[in-house]
């Protein structure tokens, strides 16, 4: 039987989690004040962009992250595997990955190397509750050939994590329930063979859980294979990770499969830009997230909402719903106040809390 809970420096969470990202230690346009009322238990910081930004020696001051942000919640730190293929495999910053790590440049007189080691001991300075080994992300679109490579990659690397991460528990004393999670990452793009032999692997690393990693979309869905082949190998005692996972749908599916843990931009992505997402439903108890369309989107931003003086949603007590109409809103994001994306990001974020309210009793 999978986990029924996460432990985090200030308790348990009763699974399944969402984590909305706060990448460089806030979640946009909100404070943490904000995102307790929401009803989210935890956030999710960005390891490879703190590690360029950070200045350590402030952090361990603070205490980690968590005392730096002020923030009371689970906190979970993703490797920087994702972050690496996105300004290095994509062109975006000059570097290259090597067995070594990545070695990065970004400008001519400046050379940083991130290895796996590196990873784990930065995200042990952030004293985080959930920590991420780091991965080669399994380009989109590449051969078989080039896919194994980077899983041979990615479970040496894990290997290295792992050893890295016990030296650092040894160091500071830290065992059973002090230690934090690790986990390790799944990769192998579409390549269910390659999928199986990553995940395999791992699991004789040992790890307290599984990410789901690499790119799982395909014309525009997800594909669900690789979750499949994680859950299906991977120990009944583990944590299944669903790495930037997802869309409401996305996220119900994945708990079918045995994922408990989520962390996507989306949430407060669309309430940035007016997407905001309601349930189907007049009523919170009427909800059914087992229909293939149990919520839709709310466009804030057409005109229509002008003379709307009604509720955003009748069910929902976020602060937006509560107090404000639709013809408000609609006035805030016309004029670009600022307010009307906090205002959006926190109905959405409610959204997710009920969400994962009813996958807790399903």
């Amino acid at each position: 039987m999978r986990p029924k809970y996460f432990r985090f420096n200030g308790g348990r969470l009763v699974l399944p989690v969402f984590f909305p990202d706060a990448t460089r230690g806030f979640v946009k346009t909100l404070d943490f004040l904000d995102v307790k009322k929401t009803g989210v238990q935890g956030v999710l910081v960005n390891t490879f962009h703190l590690w360029q930004l950070m200045n350590r020696k402030i952090l361990k001051k603070a205490g980690g992250i968590r005392g730096f942000m002020g923030y009371h919640g689970a906190v979970i730190s993703d490797s920087g595997g994702f972050q690496v293929m996105s300004v290095i495999k994509k062109g975006i910053s000059s570097g290259r990955i090597t067995d070594e790590g990545v070695i990065l440049n970004p400008s001519r007189n400046k050379r940083l190397i991130f290895t796996p080691e590196e990873s784990i001991r930065f995200q042990m300075e952030l004293e985080t509750d959930m920590v991420v080994v780091l991965d080669d992300f399994t380009d989109p679109g590449v051969g078989h050939k080039k896919a194994d490579e980077s899983v041979s990659r990615t479970i040496d690397w894990a290997r290295r994590s792992k050893a890295e991460f016990e030296k650092i528990c040894k160091k500071k004393g830290l065992k059973g329930d002090k230690k934090p999670y690790l986990l390790g990452v799944v990769q192998g793009g579409e390549f269910m063979d390659l999928r199986e032999k990553c995940t395999k692997e791992l699991v004789k690393i040992g790890f307290d859980g599984l990410g789901w990693g690499g790119w799982p979309i395909k014309n525009g869905k997800i594909n669900f294979e690789s979750a499949k082949v994680i859950s299906k190998f991977s120990p009944s005692n583990y944590l299944l990770y669903g790495l930037g996972i997802g869309k409401p749908e996305d996220v119900v599916n994945c708990f079918g499969l045995g994922f408990s843990i989520f962390d996507c931009v989306l949430p407060t992505r669309d309430g940035r830009h007016g997407r905001l997402y309601l349930f189907n439903s007049d009523s919170i108890d009427e909800i059914n997230i087992n229909v293939g369309d149990f919520y839709h989107f709310y466009d804030a931003k057409k005109e229509k909402n002008l003379t709307d003086n009604s509720k955003i949603s009748n069910y929902c007590d976020c602060i937006l719903c509560k107090n404000y109409s639709r013809s408000y809103l609609y006035h805030l994001f016309k004029i670009e106040n600022l307010i009307a994306m906090r205002l959006s990001s926190i109905h959405n974020l409610r959204f997710y809390s009920l969400l994962l309210d009813k996958l807790r009793n399903a």
